[in-house]
């Protein structure tokens, strides 16, 4: 048994963060031990970030209730920053698993654990999301990673490409993807009922945590059950403020996508796959006051996607596709009574067809038709039984050959994934003043003008004197517009840390 009592959980993470060197997937890779081609009766799984979302992750894949576990899956690790936001989860599971070793640094987890796993479950800070999944790909183990899948496009594809080599389950957490929302809102719109949608509206009533923040002045004391190097991870080096962390990463660029990247991936997913999108060949963004290091208060995103192949029974023509955030909402529909709220569950899309209008809400929970009409369309799409998490694990424990692939499964999410990711480049280079012109085969901006150069508020230097207002504002320096985007769509990474290279085709 493992145990580890609060102190020598902080001496041991301490001495691992000094004494280990951070490990490129490639190496892990190779380190591996190849899996026995019989599958596994009990899946063995590691557990990275599980102070917050991973936490329902986790619950997911074991809990039958309360008190019952299920018998197919075995813990034999858990992973997390924080010992104090953490302690709560681990002292539950290791009371299930006395075996399960507990680290606040996945490196170390890894390099002692991961060729002993069969699956990783990955609920850290989003900018972690593609170094944590990436390493257990390369590894040839199954990943159940939180969304958004990725903080930008190329680890996005990174991750679709080492899936797919790997032939591995793999699920995004975008639970609603396993709801009956999303099936009856693709077999309405398949079987015809709205007729040619050419245009979407989407929005959500995030952030509910801080967005649109200068830099904080203060520089806070490094409480001694955070890792905060093993937080920053391949991130820019930053001095450490509670405003950062837990929860609230998600507002700054360095670690999240606002919430755009959080929210679009459960709003937006029906979007994607009811109407068979791929890449947009068109975006613009607009915000609010557009500050260097925080996302936006607000923002809006219309994407552009070219004419897709029909469907037996409904054509798929170009379509405009809009995102609102912050409080920003569409225009009501005419049809909706006064008074009823677009908000379900935290949002809504709003389909415009040919033939009638479709709102589904937030994990696209309850579609209904503008019209009142009650669809009674063919049932053509797979029903998850249990939940999102455990069709996974069943995902995971089938053979590969005969495998079902899950609902969000890396192969529809990664794509997926960079439409949302694509956006946030949109909303940062807004500065251009144009229709962003994108190339998704080649992950590029076509139509950026050479020498063009773009910047972003350090601080608004609002003050009131006597009455008046002024203003001024602190911007960056000027940067070339190109390498800039070029940066969002493939980040560079930071304090020795290396994702595999890109898989070729």
């Amino acid at each position: 048994m493992d145990k580890m009592s609060r102190r020598s959980f902080l001496k041991a993470g301490t001495a691992a963060t000094a004494a280990f060197a951070i490990t490129p997937g490639e190496v892990l890779a190779a380190k591996a031990k190849k899996k026995a081609s019989k599958k596994p009766t009990k899946l063995k799984v590691l557990g990275v970030g599980i102070g917050g979302r991973g936490h329902a992750v986790l619950n997911g894949v074991f809990m039958k209730n309360d008190k019952e576990l299920y018998d197919d899956v075995e813990l034999i690790g858990l992973a997390d920053v924080d010992w104090k936001y953490a302690k709560g989860v681990m002292d539950k599971y290791q009371k299930f698993f006395p075996n399960c070793k507990m680290y606040n640094d996945y490196k170390k987890m890894y390099a002692e654990l991961l060729d002993q796993a069969d699956a990783v479950i990955c609920g850290t800070a989003d900018h972690t999301h593609a170094i944590v999944s990436a390493e257990a790909l390369a590894a040839g183990k199954h990943v159940y990673c939180e969304k958004p899948l990725t903080r930008t496009v190329y680890e996005s594809r990174l991750l679709t490409k080492l899936a797919a080599k790997a032939g591995v389950a793999t699920q995004m957490g975008n639970q609603g993807a396993s709801g009956e929302g999303v099936n009856l809102a693709c077999e309405w719109l398949w079987n015809g009922e709205i007729g040619e949608v050419t245009k979407v509206e989407a929005f959500t009533d995030r952030p509910i945590w801080p967005q649109g923040l200068e830099h904080p002045e203060e520089v806070h004391k490094i409480p001694s059950t955070l890792n905060w190097d093993a937080f920053i991870g391949p991130a820019p080096k930053r001095e450490y403020n509670e405003i950062y962390h837990p929860w609230n990463h998600r507002g700054w660029w360095d670690f999240g996508t606002g919430a755009l990247g959080d929210m679009a991936c459960h709003i937006m997913h029906p979007i994607f796959k009811a109407l068979d999108l791929g890449y947009p060949t068109k975006v613009q963004g607009s915000s609010t006051p557009l500050m260097a290091e925080s996302c936006p208060s607000a923002q809006m995103v219309k994407y552009t996607f070219p004419a897709r192949p029909n469907r037996p029974k409904v054509a798929m023509p170009e379509v405009e596709v809009t995102w609102y955030d912050g409080g920003l909402m569409p225009p009501r529909p005419e049809l909706i009574p006064a008074g009823k709220s677009l908000n379900i569950q935290g949002g809504c899309a709003i389909f415009y067809g040919t033939k009638d209008i479709m709102v589904t809400g937030c994990y696209g929970a309850d579609p209904y038709l503008v019209s009142g009409r009650k669809p009674n369309s063919p049932k053509v799409c797979r029903r998850v039984p249990v939940n999102h998490q455990r069709d996974w694990v069943r995902a995971c424990l089938e053979d590969k050959e005969t495998r079902v692939k899950t609902s969000s499964d890396f192969s529809e999410a990664g794509p997926f994934n960079e439409m949302v990711a694509m956006g946030v480049c949109a909303i940062r280079l807004q500065g251009l003043n144009q229709v962003l012109e994108w190339d998704g085969q080649n992950m590029k901006f076509t139509n950026i003008p050479e020498g063009a150069t773009v910047r972003a508020m350090i601080k608004d230097g609002f003050t009131i004197k006597d009455g008046h207002p002024s203003f001024n504002k602190t911007w960056t320096d000027p940067v070339d517009a190109r390498k800039f985007a070029a940066e969002l769509i493939k980040p560079i990474y930071h304090n020795g840390y290396k994702l595999p290279d890109m898989p070729i085709d």
